[in-house]
């Protein structure tokens, strides 16, 4: 099969639809698969990374407030539309797979357009406004939480969960060797923070506010700042210098990471979520509130509501959060019942099951 994978912007978009192809490859090495995102973002470098073809488009999201930014949006867009009309002409895909973000609207409307089958995946429990307007048009919509019906026809809904990187389920892996890569100590317990992969400005200000309270604590905290947030956190740390912190702008051994943590911080992305419940952790949230329809509160709650992770509101986060984490960490029977919990939300083999749709889409021609 030729297969065109569109969408990205953050890496919630991005690594489920690296691996959605990846296991394209595994049922069928003779697949060929070619990916098209938005110029400038950051799918253009992973997915070339992860060893597949990307084209870019012009492509940009409608701003909130009246913006010229608007206008050039609409010339954007029609760009967009006819240089997808000459990616599909030229690759001649047999099934087209939308993972939201800018991209995916004009490849998947122009596929479907042309009565190629088409395919959407929606990570959230609130559908993005990209996803409800291919919805309509779509033979497949595959989905990570119940309900969607709401947003979705009912017949063309697959519930199939969020696929995650397969490097995180290493069991191979030990704690010895995880708590070695980073430095940690075995003998105290690990909060691990995090901002999704471009980082969470309240989450950090919430670190940075408390630095003093971690560093006299008996935790461990590993801190991913995100890019954009990691000079102020280290200046907050050369001038504390705690020595139960680490603290980084990435960490590329998440697998290590997840590993040693005891509890986790965490924005509320549903590529995040999928992972975490996977890997059984005990979770507080904090949801962004800089996203379409508040979707990821929506995300969370439906955790929440099940005993299954707490959550913190941005706006109570800097008062509120690590005093809730170490309270939390040193609580064997929360922590316990949270991991048990969060396991009941996991979906094994989401790739795979995202895979087999689009194979039995073939069909549809």
């Amino acid at each position: 099969m030729k297969i065109i994978i569109s969408g990205g912007g953050t890496g919630g978009h991005i690594f489920p639809a690296i691996a959605i192809a990846n296991a394209l490859m595994e049922q069928n090495p003779k697949n060929e698969i070619l990916f098209v995102g938005a110029e400038g973002r950051m799918e253009m470098e992973k997915v070339p990374a992860a060893g597949y073809k990307i084209k870019g488009l012009p492509i940009q999201g409608l701003k909130r407030k009246i913006s010229i930014e608007n206008i050039k949006m609409v010339f954007k867009l029609i760009k967009s539309l006819k240089l997808s009309k000459q990616i599909i002409a030229d690759f001649k895909p047999d099934v087209v797979v939308g993972v939201g973000g800018y991209a995916s609207g004009p490849v998947v409307r122009v596929a479907s357009k042309k009565g190629i089958p088409t395919l959407v995946q929606e990570q959230n429990s609130y559908a993005g406004i990209t996803n409800k307007i291919l919805g309509k048009k779509v033979n497949r919509i595959c989905v990570a939480y119940e309900n969607m019906e709401r947003f979705f026809p009912k017949e063309k809904i697959i519930i199939t969960g969020n696929p995650i990187r397969n490097n995180l389920l290493n069991k191979n892996i030990t704690r010895e060797e995880a708590l070695k890569y980073f430095g940690l100590k075995p003998d105290k317990k690990i909060i691990l923070s995090v901002g999704g992969s471009l980082g969470a400005r309240t989450i950090n200000e919430s670190v940075i506010s408390k630095l003093n309270l971690i560093s006299n604590s008996d935790v461990q905290l590993l801190w991913q700042t995100g890019k954009y947030y990691y000079n102020d956190a280290k200046n907050k740390y050369d001038e504390i210098k705690p020595h139960n912190v680490i603290v980084k702008d990435f960490i590329k051994r998440m697998d290590y990471a997840y590993k040693i943590a005891d509890v986790v911080i965490s924005r509320a992305g549903a590529i995040s979520i999928s992972e975490l419940c996977m890997l059984k952790k005990p979770t507080i949230f904090v949801p962004s509130p800089n996203v379409s329809e508040d979707h990821q509160t929506k995300n969370a709650m439906a955790l929440v509501e099940k005993n299954a992770a707490l959550m913190i509101k941005d706006v109570d986060a800097e008062e509120n959060l690590i005093n809730t984490t170490l309270k939390l960490i040193n609580d064997i029977e929360k922590i316990n019942l949270l991991s048990k919990n969060i396991y009941t939300f996991a979906k094994n083999n989401s790739a795979e099951l995202i895979a087999n749709e689009i194979n039995n889409l073939q069909e549809v021609q």
